[in-house]
């Protein structure tokens, strides 16, 4: 397409100022009228933008020595210097900006050369230039803008590899924390109490269907094929806890009511990882989840009757607390006695 492209505008160029060259002369009474030679020259400085992609240095050397070559001649100034604005124009897009200003530099003393030879050098100094700067400047605007949404497109996808991280994480790292502590269940019971250990090793084999539908969900939700998870899915989340071996208590406070799509997944989510890491290091404790709905936010509070201590940010405590910042909220995290998250979301 870009070869087609090349090829029309050097073809439509080139005929433009064949058939105007012969009527310059009307307004430019003291230029030579346009023989063969300007003619050549002419068709020779436009048909050059052929190749203006793949050689952008030295099609704009090409141009700017013919259109230089057919002013010393004096032939009158026409449509053909639009072939050196051109090839400007493209140096300027494909080449660093040093380079393009060493290029379009030398272009313009070439191109100015002609001035040498008339008796209106300084005259003709501003609106020779001209033919330089201004496609120098326009292309030096336009690649600025391609940068800029370049540069927004990685920013966007890069957000798009965070949020699909933290979906993975919070889906997979919770079915397998609860599948972790029923293994280690049913490993512990194995030898004396048979029939227990087959109730941790069904839970296991529920839990990791209950991981795997919701992995596809998220993978779904990903397509924007489905819906996302929210606090109308807590009682589910809740119970697989407790079906895991960590009762778990809910209290919802306030008037229920829906949430901005953002806000009902992070709340979902902050649930999910608050629990998860009961899990893995609370030991045998009990959890509460409150859900407080305010006028114009919703508070989340998962606590548990563990032994407490230091603790040190992973990327569990890491992803909430980005998930947390994303809608304007704010999360406090501590371990003090037992451990408990409070998130507070605008809503």
């Amino acid at each position: 397409m870009s070869r087609a492209f090349d090829a029309l505008l050097a073809v439509v160029l080139t005929a433009l100022s064949l058939a105007v060259a012969g009527q310059l002369g009307h307004v430019q009474p003291e230029a030579q009228p346009v023989d063969a030679i300007g003619y050549a020259l002419t068709a020779i400085a436009c048909l050059a933008l052929v190749a203006r992609r793949w050689f952008p240095a030295v099609t704009l050397a090409v141009t700017t020595a013919t259109v230089s070559t057919y002013l010393i001649a004096g032939y009158p100034y026409g449509p053909v210097l639009i072939a050196v604005a051109i090839a400007t124009y493209t140096v300027v897009l494909r080449y660093p900006v040093r380079r393009a200003v060493l290029i379009s530099g030398a272009a313009m003393l070439v191109l100015l050369g002609h001035l040498v030879f008339s008796e209106s050098l300084l005259p003709g100094l501003l609106p020779g230039s001209a033919w330089i700067v201004v496609p120098f400047a326009v292309g030096s605007a336009v690649k600025l803008n391609r940068q800029a949404a370049a540069a927004e497109a990685q920013r966007a996808a890069d957000d798009e590899r965070l949020r699909v991280a933290q979906e993975v994480h919070d889906v997979v790292g919770h079915g397998l924390a609860a599948i972790t502590m029923q293994a280690d269940i049913a490993l512990h019971l194995l030898p004396t109490k048979p029939s227990q250990a087959e109730a941790a090793l069904t839970a296991i084999s529920a839990t990791s269907r209950e991981a795997l539908d919701e992995l596809r969900a998220t993978l779904e939700i990903l397509r924007d094929r489905a819906p996302l998870a929210g606090l109308a899915r807590l009682d589910a989340l809740t119970d697989r806890i407790t079906a895991s071996g960590t009762l778990v208590r809910t209290i919802v406070t306030g008037e229920v009511r829906p949430l901005p799509r953002a806000v009902d997944l992070v709340a979902y989510r902050i649930v999910q990882e608050s629990l998860t890491n009961v899990l893995r290091h609370a030991g045998p404790a009990t959890a509460t989840v409150r859900v407080g709905y305010g006028p114009d936010s919703v508070r989340i509070e998962v606590a548990d009757t563990g032994p407490g201590g230091p603790f040190t940010e992973g990327h569990g405590i890491a992803g909430m607390r980005e998930r947390v910042t994303s809608v304007g909220g704010t999360l406090a995290v501590s371990g003090s006695d037992g451990f408990r998250v409070v998130a507070e979301l605008p809503a």
